[in-house]
């Protein structure tokens, strides 16, 4: 079976891993607290972005390491469709893909195993069929060691919703939305409306993806100012600005258009992830200004290492690469890094998950009979300026503490649309 087979190569894969870096995997164990003070022993076991962080303040608890499975209907998607799909002849899409992880069984020497990681990370087990994030807020401060708590910014969502076109698993219709064969949308997400601040209430975005290789990504605004729907340029979606320092196509992790990327396989390492996150909502961190959550739980995981290069002429991407880091288990990445025209160190993502089978842990709806990941928190931070913006999945504040409603049919293919801001905006 496919299942046994992938928990082999993954048990393999992780002994080879740690042979390679026993001295470094060694420096810490369970019960360690990592602050700027003692951070060299952990430099070895994060991104450059994210050893930023601690430099500056971020502390961490660590944890022994915990399993993280995927939910079942995922899993069986998997077992039923990955013996046929392939890249295509030039490697760079994929060919006969219907739910469930393209690929599953990953060889380190495959010259094509980069490509094949950027698919998996575009069809993963984590955010389901549909998903209907209530109620979350971020907080843009300007970071650093002990500095006071100064929120310059605060953002609050009504709703972060998304809706799976193809790989559905667990609502009908699976496995596959009979609306795809007309529309061609892999899938689409969409944020709106803004509850706060005042001068933005309203606004929104809406972003499609479609399964032409040649057809980029659709991006939709509105704004309640002008009473208008906008088109946007590709372009936007590499595209930070101030004073909400993310940018669409990392409100995921990295979530670019892989036929626009070159990709190159760095290796596979046991590393530090925020896996196991021990408060929903989240704290802020209060020794870097709040621009993190700490200090919370970090546990060594096998990760795969992959750089991202936009292909010239395709995207018009302000960043010169990525650097992905991405959990073998969960198929999340814990930390991205991005690099500016120049090849110097410009943008760091964390997020921190949690594994459980309900969000929050006073939920009364949205509970699972298995558990799943959530992403409970997410830092965006800007190495060059120090300007960062931490996210809580849920609000504190937020009227509502479910939060996360994933595969509850929550959300339709309908509510996917430009039409859906105007309808939403207060």
């Amino acid at each position: 079976m496919i299942r046994a087979t992938v928990a082999a190569m993954l048990v393999a894969a992780t002994l080879f891993a740690n042979a390679l870096l026993p001295a470094a995997s060694a420096q810490v164990k369970p019960g360690d607290i990592i602050t700027y003070e003692n951070k060299a022993k952990i430099k070895d076991l994060v991104s450059p972005g994210t050893y930023y962080k601690v430099d500056q303040g971020m502390s961490m608890k660590i944890v022994p390491t915990s399993r993280l499975d995927w939910p079942p209907p995922f899993k069986e998607a998997t077992e039923k469709y990955s013996s046929q799909v392939r890249l295509s002849d030039d490697h760079r899409s994929l060919v006969a893909y219907v739910a469930g992880q393209p690929f599953p069984l990953i060889d380190p020497n495959d010259p094509y195993v980069a490509n094949k990681i950027a698919w998996n990370n575009q069809f993963r087990p984590l955010l389901g069929d549909d998903y209907d994030l209530r109620y979350f807020d971020c907080e843009t401060v300007y970071g650093g060691r002990n500095k006071p708590y100064d929120v310059i910014y605060d953002i609050t969502f009504g709703h972060y919703s998304g809706y799976s076109f193809v790989n559905r698993t667990e609502v009908e219709p699976t496995p596959i939305d009979p609306v795809f064969m007309q529309n061609g949308i892999l899938w689409a997400w969409l944020g709106s409306p803004v509850l706060a601040p005042q001068q933005d209430r309203g606004t929104g975005g809406l972003r499609y993806r479609y399964a032409d290789p040649r057809r980029a990504d659709d991006f939709w605004g509105w704004t309640p100012r002008t009473r208008r729907l906008r088109r946007f340029n590709e372009g936007f979606a590499s595209m930070s600005t101030f004073p909400f320092p993310w940018n669409p196509d990392h409100y995921s992790g990295f979530v670019a258009k892989p036929e626009e990327y070159d990709f190159k396989f760095l290796g596979e390492k046991q590393m530090l992830a925020p896996m196991h996150a021990q408060h929903s909502p989240e704290h802020p961190c209060a020794t870097d200004g709040g621009a993190s959550a700490c200090p919370d739980a970090w546990e060594m995981r096998h990760l795969y290492v992959v750089e991202a290069m936009p292909r010239p002429g395709m995207v018009n991407a302000l960043h010169s690469k990525t650097v992905m880091y991405m959990d073998s288990e969960i198929w999340w990445m814990p930390m991205v890094d991005n690099y500016d025209r120049g090849g110097q160190l410009w943008e760091n993502y964390v997020y921190f998950l949690a594994y459980r089978d309900r969000p929050v842990p006073d939920a009364k709806v949205a509970i699972y009979p298995f558990k799943r990941a959530f992403v409970v928190g997410a830092a965006s931070t800007d190495t060059q300026s120090g300007q960062a913006s931490m996210c809580y999945l849920p609000s504190p504040t937020a009227p509502e503490k479910e939060c996360w409603y994933v595969s509850m049919g929550a959300v339709t293919n309908a509510d996917i649309a430009p039409e859906s801001m105007v309808r939403r905006a207060p």
